[in-house]
C-alpha cells in the first residue's frame, strides 16, 4: 500500500521528555483525515503503562498505513523498533517464529544505546536525547489476522517476559489479551448533508481530498471542478470512504471521467474495482480479493448468514436477523464484516458487493417479501398516534424497499409490486421522492393484468405526486380516471379519496366553483363512512377554497373541523396541513403572534415526520412572517429563504405564483438593506442547512408579539444539548477544529454549531459567547 501524507495542518506529536520529538515534515505528516487517530495513538505509545495497542478495523481501512505514521511520529519514546514480516507466509508457526526472532533483536538493542533499529521493515527509531525510560522498545505487528495473527499466551508471555516492551499490532478484531488497548480505525468521511457541492466544501472532505490526491497522480491536470464534484462527491459515498477502495478508483481515471466510473460502479459493483500496485499485498490489488480475504476463516453457517444480510442496501435493523443466528451474527461483527452504524447495522463494501454477486434468486426473494410484509405493518400507522414512528421506519429502509420493488418487477410479481408501491404514497410524499415516486407509479400502471382496482389506486396515488410537483392539470386527469375506475369497481372509499384530491388539483389550477363542489361531496362521503382521518384533510382543502372564495366565515368554520379531526386522529401530517391554512387565515387578520404559534407547530411536526415535500412552503411563509413581525431577523429570513430554495431544488418543485412574487420582493429589500456582503453570506450559510437545521434556524427566532428582551432571555435558553456542549468549549478557547476533534464532528459541522449558538446568544464573537455563559444562573 503506497504512503499518504496529509495537506492538512500538521500533526504535532506530544512531547516526549523535555525536548520533546523533532517537528514533523512531509514525510512524517500523518495520512489525509487520520489527525485525530494519530492524536489518540501517540498517547497512548508515549504512555509507559500500556503495553498492547491494537489498530482494529475492516480490511482496507488504512491501518497499516497509520501503524507506521504512528511509530514514526512517538519514534523519540522508543529506543528501537521492530517489525517483523507477517504477511508475506500462510504459516502460523512461522509467524510465531518471525515474532520471537524481531522480540529478541529488540532485547538486543537494549544495551547498544538509542536510536537503533533491529533489522526489520520498520523505520530507524531514532531518539531525541536520553532521557526516555531505559529500554523502551516497540513491536509493531501488522496484519495479525487468520495465519498471521499472534497465539494469544505466547504474546502475553512475551509481554510479560519483556517489561519494556510496547507492542503496536493492526487486526480486524481484537487480539483478545488482558490489557489490550482498542483504537478502532474507520473508514474516512464522506460528504453528507451539510457539504454542499462547491469544490472547496468538498476538498475539506477527507475521502473526496484523498480521491483528488490520488487521480491528480494517475491523470496529471486533474482537478475537482463544478462540473464533476458532483460525480466525485458520489464515488465517495458509494466506495463508503474505504481508502483503498478511493485509491482504486482514483487510479481508473486514466480511463473515464467521474461520471462514467461512478454509472459502471453502479452497474458492475465495488468489487470490480481493481488495479492496485504491484508490490503491494494481493489482498491490495482488488476489493474482490480484499472481500475475500476479510471473509476468510468464517464458517459456512456463516458465509450463508453474510450473504443473506448483504442482500439488504443502505443497512438493516437488528430485527432482520433471527434468534437462531444470534451467535453467527456475533462472529460477524467480531469479525469485521458487519458494523454498526448508528442504531442499524452495515455490510461494508466491498464484502457486500462480492457476496451479492454470489446471491441465488431465492434470497431476493426473502428480501423482498420481508419488505412486503413491513410496507403493509405499516401502512395503517401512518396516519395515528405511531404515524412518526412509522414514518421513520420506512424512511430508514426506504433503499431496501426500493430494491423490494425492484425484484418484484424482474421476477415479474407486479401486483405485489403495485399494492407495496401504492402503501408507500405517504412515506414518498414525507420524503421528497416526488418525480421517482411518480415514475415508478406509471411504470406499474402500464403494466398488463393487474386489477382495475389496483391500477385505479396507482393513479390516483399518481396523480398526489404530479400536484406535489406543480402540474394540477396532469394531477386532475389522473384523479378523474381514479374516479371512474372506482365507481366501476364499487370501492366508495376509493371514490370519496380521489374525488377529495380531485377537489384539491382543481383547487390548484384555480377553478374554485369545481374544486368546492368536489370538496363538499367527498367531505359528505367520507365523513358518512367514518374516515375520519381522511375528512380531516379533506376539511383543509375546503378551508382553502373557501378562503380562495373570499367566503372567510365559512372558511374557519372548515378548518376548526379540519383542526378538531386531525388532533383527534393524531394525523401529524395532516394537522402540520391545517395549522399552515390556520397561520395563512391569522395573517389576514393581522395577528402575528397567533400566526407564528400555528407556524411553530406546523414545522415542529414536521420536524419530527421528516417532512420534505411541504416544508418549504412552511419555512416561506414563516419567513415571510418574521420578516414582517420583526424586521432586526433580516439575516435569519435570507437563510431561510435561501434554505427552502435549496430544498425546492432537491425536490424539483417550485412556490405558487403569489408566494413566488412575496419571496421576490423580499429578496429584493433584504439585498438592498444588507448589501452585497451581508446578503451574500446569509444566502449561502441558508444553502448550506440541511431541513432539521432549516427547522432549528426558523424555531430559534423571537416570537412575534414577544419583548425583545424576554425574547432574549428564552433564546438563551433554548439551546439543545449539543449547542451547549459547542459553546462551552467556545468558551474554553478552543478553534473549530478542536471542537469538531472533541465531538468526533467534521470541522463544518462544528462551525455550523457554533454559528447556531452565536446567533440563540446574540453573539457576534467569540469572546461574548464566553461571556454570555458566564452570565448564567
Amino acid at each position: 500500500m503506497t504512503v499518504e501524507t496529509s495537506v492538512a495542518t500538521p500533526y504535532v506529536p506530544a512531547a516526549a521528555g523535555p525536548a520533546g520529538p523533532p517537528a514533523p515534515t512531509a514525510a512524517t505528516a500523518g495520512p489525509i483525515g487520520r489527525e485525530a487517530d494519530l492524536l489518540a495513538l501517540d498517547g497512548r505509545l508515549h504512555d509507559p503503562g500500556i503495553r498492547l495497542i491494537t489498530l482494529i478495523g475492516p480490511a482496507g481501512v488504512g491501518k497499516s498505513r497509520l501503524a507506521e505514521h504512528a511509530a514514526r511520529a512517538a519514534r523519540g519514546a522508543f529506543r528501537a523498533v521492530a517489525t517483523p514480516d507477517l504477511g508475506s507466509t500462510d504459516d502460523p508457526a512461522a509467524s510465531a517464529e518471525r515474532i520471537a526472532r524481531a522480540a529478541r533483536a529488540l532485547r538486543g538493542t537494549s544495551d547498544a544505546g538509542p536510536g537503533r533499529h533491529a533489522g526489520t521493515t520498520g523505520q530507524d527509531a531514532g531518539s531525541t536525547g536520553t532521557d526516555e525510560p531505559a529500554g523502551r522498545r516497540l513491536l509493531v505487528l501488522d496484519g495479525c489476522d487468520h495465519d498471521g495473527r499472534p497465539d494469544p499466551a505466547a504474546l502475553a508471555a512475551l509481554l510479560d517476559a519483556e517489561p519494556g516492551l510496547t507492542v503496536l499490532a493492526t487486526a480486524l478484531r481484537p487480539l483478545g489479551l488482558y490489557g489490550e488497548q482498542l483504537v478502532p480505525v474507520g473508514p474516512l468521511a464522506v460528504p453528507g448533508d451539510e457539504v454542499g457541492d462547491s469544490p472547496d466544501e468538498l476538498l475539506r472532505v477527507p475521502s473526496v481530498a484523498l480521491f483528488v490526491r490520488r487521480a491528480a497522480q494517475a491523470r496529471p491536470g486533474f482537478a475537482l471542478t463544478e462540473e464533476n464534484a458532483t460525480a466525485v462527491a458520489d464515488l465517495c459515498r458509494l466506495l463508503e470512504g474505504l481508502p483503498l477502495a478511493v485509491e482504486l478508483a482514483a487510479g481508473r481515471l486514466r480511463l473515464f471521467q467521474p461520471q462514467e466510473l461512478l454509472d459502471q460502479l453502479r452497474r458492475a459493483g465495488v468489487s470490480s474495482l481493481a488495479g492496485g500496485p504491484a508490490y503491494a499485498p494481493a489482498r491490495h490489488r482488488s476489493l474482490a480479493a480484499l472481500a475475500q480475504w476479510h471473509c476468510a476463516g468464517l464458517d459456512p453457517s456463516e458465509l450463508a448468514l453474510l450473504e443473506r444480510l448483504a442482500v439488504h442496501v443502505g443497512g438493516f435493523a437488528a430485527s432482520a436477523v433471527e434468534r437462531p443466528d444470534a451467535a453467527a451474527f456475533e462472529s460477524l461483527l467480531d469479525h469485521g464484516v458487519v458494523t454498526v452504524a448508528g442504531p442499524r447495522f452495515v455490510v461494508p463494501e466491498p464484502v457486500r458487493s462480492n457476496c451479492l454477486a454470489l446471491l441465488d434468486g431465492s434470497v431476493r426473494d426473502q428480501h423482498a417479501e420481508r419488505y412486503q410484509q413491513l410496507v403493509a405493518a405499516a401502512a395503517p400507522r401512518l396516519a395515528g398516534t405511531e404515524q412518526a414512528h412509522w414514518l421513520g421506519v420506512l424512511a430508514a429502509e426506504g433503499p431496501n424497499i426500493e430494491a423490494a420493488l425492484d425484484r418484484f418487477q424482474e421476477r415479474g410479481a407486479h401486483q405485489a409490486a403495485a399494492a407495496t408501491a401504492v402503501a408507500c404514497l405517504e412515506s414518498w410524499l414525507a420524503r421528497g421522492l416526488l418525480r421517482e415516486g411518480l415514475d415508478r407509479y406509471d411504470r406499474l400502471a402500464a403494466t398488463t393484468g393487474l386489477p382495475e382496482q389496483l391500477t385505479a389506486q396507482l393513479t390516483d396515488a399518481s396523480g398526489t405526486l404530479a400536484l406535489a410537483l406543480g402540474d394540477p392539470a396532469d394531477a386532475a386527469e389522473r384523479h378523474r380516471q381514479a374516479q371512474a375506475a372506482g365507481r366501476r369497481a364499487g370501492d366508495r372509499r376509493l371514490v370519496a379519496l380521489a374525488t377529495a384530491r380531485l377537489g384539491s388539483a382543481q383547487l390548484a389550477a384555480g377553478d374554485l366553483p369545481a374544486a368546492r363542489a368536489a370538496l363538499e361531496s367527498a367531505l359528505a362521503a367520507q365523513e358518512s363512512m367514518g374516515a375520519a382521518g381522511q375528512a380531516a384533510r379533506t376539511a383543509t382543502a375546503l378551508a382553502r377554497t373557501l378562503r380562495a372564495q373570499g367566503q372567510l366565515r365559512p372558511a374557519v368554520a372548515a378548518l376548526e373541523r379540519a383542526l378538531t379531526g386531525a388532533r383527534r386522529t393524531r394525523d401529524g401530517r395532516g394537522l402540520a396541513q391545517a395549522l399552515h391554512l390556520a397561520a395563512a387565515v391569522a395573517t389576514d387578520r393581522g395577528d402575528h403572534a397567533e400566526a407564528d404559534r400555528h407556524l411553530r407547530e406546523c414545522l415542529a411536526l414536521h420536524r419530527t415526520n421528516g417532512e420534505r415535500t411541504e416544508l418549504p412552503t412552511a419555512l416561506e411563509s414563516f419567513a415571510l412572517l418574521t420578516l414582517a413581525a420583526a424586521p432586526t431577523q433580516q439575516p435569519r429570513v435570507v437563510r431561510l429563504i435561501a434554505a427552502a430554495t435549496r430544498l425546492r431544488q432537491c425536490l424539483g418543485t417550485a412556490p405558487d405564483t403569489p408566494t413566488g412574487t412575496a419571496l421576490d420582493e423580499a429578496l429584493g429589500g433584504l439585498r438592498a438593506r444588507l448589501g452585497w456582503t451581508g446578503f451574500t453570506v446569509a444566502h449561502a450559510e441558508g444553502l448550506r442547512l440541511d431541513p432539521a437545521e432549516a427547522v432549528l434556524e426558523a424555531l430559534s427566532a423571537p416570537e412575534a408579539g414577544r419583548p425583545a428582551k424576554e425574547a432574549e432571555d428564552k433564546d438563551q435558553q433554548q439551546l439543545t444539548p449539543r449547542q451547549l456542549q459547542v459553546a462551552m468549549l467556545v468558551s474554553e478557547g478552543l478553534t473549530n477544529r478542536q471542537i469538531a476533534e472533541r465531538l468526533g464532528l467534521s470541522e463544518w459541522t462544528a462551525v455550523n454549531h457554533v454559528r447556531q449558538v452565536m446567533r440563540r446568544l446574540g453573539c457576534t464573537s467569540r469572546v461574548q459567547v464566553a461571556w454570555s455563559l458566564g452570565r448564567r444562573p
